[in-house]
């Protein structure tokens, strides 16, 4: 097979839709966003309390926000989803200027971290259900995996050179240069956003109330047993690893490895490469047959380089690991989405995202038993203890549906 021909499979969503085409940039701006005021809030934080406790408070508080999914998947469900995005990417804007003025004039203590953290947590979380079901509506489900993979891919650039720009800047020009980055990021989603206005259809004509449909949703998605295992999966995943991901990485960075700022957006850049790798794959697979084994198989790998990335004091052993966390990663982030959505009715998706962000809403409750835990017994064993629990999960469901390791073969 020619590059050129690997390359056309790779990109095809992107290369034959021009609807998904301007979707997925303003996905790249959006998620540049999201990485660069992650590390640069949370390392504010960080120097602000020196509490591995404080930074868990304020990463639960920034994503309280997912506890809404349910909600916001019946928004996505009976409202244009294009018009939502351009809601969030709106208040996003506004948001994060707020918070990049307020460091400018040296005024962003801790609970101003918070409370900005919170407001911007309130415009990447709920919007997602809308994102993630759109789509579908853009290329349709044989192109879903391709896709997907491709918005991975966008989120794992962002990953890329976000937390490495970030970094830097706030090591050469200080924190609050980093944060107006973030809101240029922002505006340029939005913009992207704007000529989508014509899609983001609603599937089903649901005329009841957002609680009816909310518990209506719970019940089907209850009786689906490959749906609710992936949930389950996700559930598992964002109580015991990824509030490590989120929240204890500038510790990592200062406690086990001695780095700087400069040093901590270089380590999540290695993460970034890996998973732009790893979506890369499953973009050139397309509509292949084994997502399910992938998807069980993927995420024991990832959590085995967690447990090892928790022992490393290497700086050099410790980006490698997180390079390969990275790769592993994309089994676990696009999969899950594209299992949910095809094992779901069309005029479910919106919901079951809905309950997917809540699963991910576990994260600022797991945050903060997973700070106190790393306070007393300190990140690295926090992290091994948290990594082996979750290969011991996916084993548990695995055995209690063997069809999702199944799940694609036939």
């Amino acid at each position: 097979m020619s590059t050129t021909t690997v390359a056309g499979r790779t990109l095809s969503s992107l290369r034959d839709n021009r609807a998904f085409r301007l979707f997925w940039f303003s996905n790249l701006f959006f998620f540049g966003g999201v990485w660069t005021q992650t590390l640069v809030l949370g390392w504010l934080a960080y120097e602000t309390t020196h509490s591995d406790f404080l930074v868990a408070v304020f990463t639960a508080v920034r994503l309280a926000p997912l506890l809404l999914g349910p909600f916001a998947g019946a928004f996505a469900d009976r409202h244009n989803r294009v018009r939502l995005l351009i809601i969030a990417a709106s208040w996003a804007l506004v948001a994060v200027s707020a918070v990049a003025t307020l460091a400018s004039l040296g005024k962003a203590s801790y609970w101003v971290l918070v409370v900005g953290g919170l407001a911007i947590g309130l415009a990447q979380s709920p919007s997602q259900p809308a994102r993630a079901s759109l789509v579908m509506d853009l290329v349709g489900r044989q192109n879903l995996s391709n896709a997907n993979a491709l918005n991975s891919m966008a989120l794992n650039m962002t990953q890329v050179i976000g937390p490495a720009l970030g970094g830097l800047m706030i090591t050469g020009l200080g924190a609050p240069a980093a944060l107006w980055v973030s809101t240029i990021w922002y505006a340029i989603s939005l913009v992207a956003l704007l000529p989508l206005r014509e899609y983001g259809r609603v599937a089903g004509g649901h005329t009841t109330s957002a609680v009816r449909m909310v518990t209506s949703g719970l019940r089907e998605i209850a009786r689906n047993r490959l749906a609710s295992t992936v949930l389950l999966v996700t559930l598992a995943a964002n109580t015991l690893l990824w509030p490590i991901a989120q929240s204890f990485m500038p510790v990592f960075a200062k406690e086990s490895l001695g780095l700087d700022a400069a040093g901590l957006g270089w380590m999540l850049t290695c993460a970034g490469v890996g998973g732009l790798a790893g979506s890369l794959v499953i973009a050139w697979l397309g509509d292949f047959r084994f997502k399910g084994g992938m998807f069980v198989v993927g995420t024991a790998l990832w959590a085995t380089l967690w447990a090892l990335f928790g022992l490393s004091h290497t700086v050099a052993v410790s980006f490698v690991l997180m390079a390969g966390i990275g790769v592993m990663s994309a089994a676990f982030g696009v999969l899950q989405t594209t299992l949910l959505i095809m094992t779901t009715d069309e005029s479910l998706h919106g919901r079951a995202l809905g309950v997917q962000e809540l699963a991910i809403g576990i994260m600022p409750l797991a945050s903060l038993a997973l700070g106190a835990f790393a306070e007393h017994y300190g990140v690295g064993g926090t992290t091994f203890v948290s990594a082996v629990l979750l290969i011991v999960a996916l084993l548990v469901l695995t055995l209690w549906t063997p069809a999702l390791l199944r799940y694609g073969w036939d």
